[in-house]
């Protein structure tokens, strides 16, 4: 029986923020994934190892976690003003899946370097000290981020001193900006930040109980409920979580009502094939704890503390978008977000995560009864782990 022989494919393995995936420049793509669709779906979910019932992705460069199956594919900007179109992938670890729904806020950090590197940014715009400003069309929904790419000797300066909770290493810092990161009516969540209207709902869930929920669109639709309404302090780590069947049951449930009540699904059933969207997480007041990495985290070192969950399992540290919607609800006065970080008018909070803290800043005003968010920003960072090509069976696509 003749089998066809593998294919090489460009492609680089970078960290951005507490996420690494597989970066491709879209002309590198074979041709018939160089469009969405079918083919291009199929292509990366090889590359990842996905579907694998083991749930391990041992079979391809994957890391089982949803932090770690992921792709990115960058073009040349067909939009005015910017630099480089980034599109996101979410791939799922145990399914034939490729959700395409959604940002990642954390790999957002590593676009800059990527499109510097892969020539896909005009050598004009780049200094050869200080700081690239690189403006990226965020394609999955419509919005702009800005990064601030540090170089030195004319390339992408990626090792540093900056620590970032969840990364094991310091490295460089990169700033970055999510412009306008609410929905603007342009999104699938209805076309305002809030798509119920309100800053907090009650959320009656089947099994659960009826929750006060902050629904919110911006940077990532996301649900925030109160830790202690669902038997949790905030203090949790992965385990205590993912360990739990019945406990990521019971948070998946939330998610798929919440997600109807915004507007992105029309039914409970529909939420299994819209994994990457909306997250759900629960929020506390400060308090002490100790995180992943053995780190003390006392009160005072936070503002309020934040648990999320991805791709149906507790994160190990926070998603970026979550972070921006993290930011934007806790400017906004009422929201739940705000009230567990004390309630009042913030420009920016420190919360906890399962890894230890985060700062994010958000810029919101309040216009004819109708809140705005400007944008948000964090400080993240990258690093090129691996570059070269990738392989696969010609035939996988």
């Amino acid at each position: 029986m003749a089998h066809r022989p593998q294919i090489r494919i460009p492609a680089t393995y970078m960290r951005g923020g507490t996420s690494k995936g597989v970066f491709f420049r879209l002309q590198d793509l074979p041709e018939a994934a160089q469009q969405p669709g079918a083919a291009r779906d199929s292509l990366l979910l090889r590359v990842i190892g996905s579907p694998d019932p083991y749930g391990k992705q041992t079979d391809g460069m994957g890391g089982a976690t949803s932090s770690t199956s992921k792709t990115v594919i960058l073009a040349k900007s067909t939009q005015p003003e910017h630099d480089v179109d980034y599109l996101f992938g979410q791939v799922s670890i145990d399914t034939a899946f490729v959700d395409w729904s959604g940002n990642c806020g954390n790999l957002s950090a590593a676009v800059g370097a990527f499109a510097i590197a892969g020539g896909l940014v005009d050598p004009q715009r780049v200094p050869q000290d200080g700081f690239a400003v690189v403006r990226i069309w965020q394609s999955n929904i419509g919005k702009t981020i800005i990064a601030h790419v540090p170089m030195t000797n004319g390339e992408v300066q990626e090792t540093g001193d900056f620590e970032l909770d969840g990364v094991t290493f310091p490295a460089a810092e990169v700033q970055v900006e999510f412009l306008d990161p609410a929905d603007d009516g342009d999104g699938e969540g209805g076309g305002a930040m809030f798509p119920t209207g309100n800053l907090v709902d009650e959320l009656d869930v089947p099994g659960v109980g009826k929750l006060q929920a902050t629904m919110i669109n911006a940077g990532i639709p996301t649900i925030f409920i109160n830790a202690q309404d669902v038997g949790y302090k905030g203090t949790e780590l992965q385990e205590a979580i993912n360990g739990d069947p019945a406990a990521l049951l019971k948070f998946e449930t939330i998610r798929a009502h919440g997600a109807v009540r915004m507007g992105l699904i029309k039914h409970v059933d529909e939420a299994a094939s819209r994994q990457h969207t909306p997250k759900v997480a629960f929020v506390a007041k400060p308090a002490d704890y100790v995180s992943s990495s053995g780190k003390q985290v006392t009160a005072a070192d936070t503002d309020l503390l934040v648990r999320a969950l991805s791709m149906g399992k507790l994160h190990h540290a926070m998603m970026g978008t979550a972070a921006v919607a993290i930011g934007t609800a806790a400017a906004i006065p009422g929201t739940l977000v705000n009230l567990a970080a004390g309630g009042g008018d913030r420009a920016a909070v420190v919360f906890g995560h399962p890894s230890g803290t985060l700062r994010v800043g958000a810029e919101a005003k309040q216009i004819d009864g109708e809140w705005t968010v400007k944008k948000a920003v964090m400080s993240r960072s990258a690093r090129v782990l691996m570059e070269g090509w990738v392989r696969v069976p010609g035939d996988c696509f």
